[in-house]
């Protein structure tokens, strides 16, 4: 089962088990980490959901759509290692994938 480690807004790192075919959104959720709202469900449609991912594994990640990138713009906390987890699927070549929980708007 490949892992998620997962840093939350008070620093705290957790190791999650993910199942493939989930989004990363569903394995933070399902890992019982709270702080990521993702109010809209998974629909890409609110940026709650936004996570900064991990350089070495961007590469691995399927490319940032038009609707993504434009939530993303309305963050004030928007970097370079920005995504919507929503929008990233979970799989096995993502396992020990580093994500941290990027602050509220």
């Amino acid at each position: 089962m490949p892992k998620l480690i997962v840093t939350t807004l008070d620093g705290n790192v957790q190791e999650l088990d993910g199942t493939a075919g989930l989004t990363v959104m569903e394995v933070i959720r399902d890992g019982g980490i709270d702080e990521l709202l993702a109010l809209c469900g998974g629909c890409c449609s609110c940026a709650t959901c936004h996570v900064y991912v991990d350089p070495a594994f961007a590469d691995l990640l399927p490319a940032m759509s038009e609707d993504e990138n434009d939530l993303l713009d309305s963050s004030g906390q928007r970097n370079e290692r920005s995504r919507l987890s929503c929008q990233i699927p979970f799989k096995e070549a993502l396992d020990g994938m580093k994500v941290t929980v990027a602050p509220e708007d």
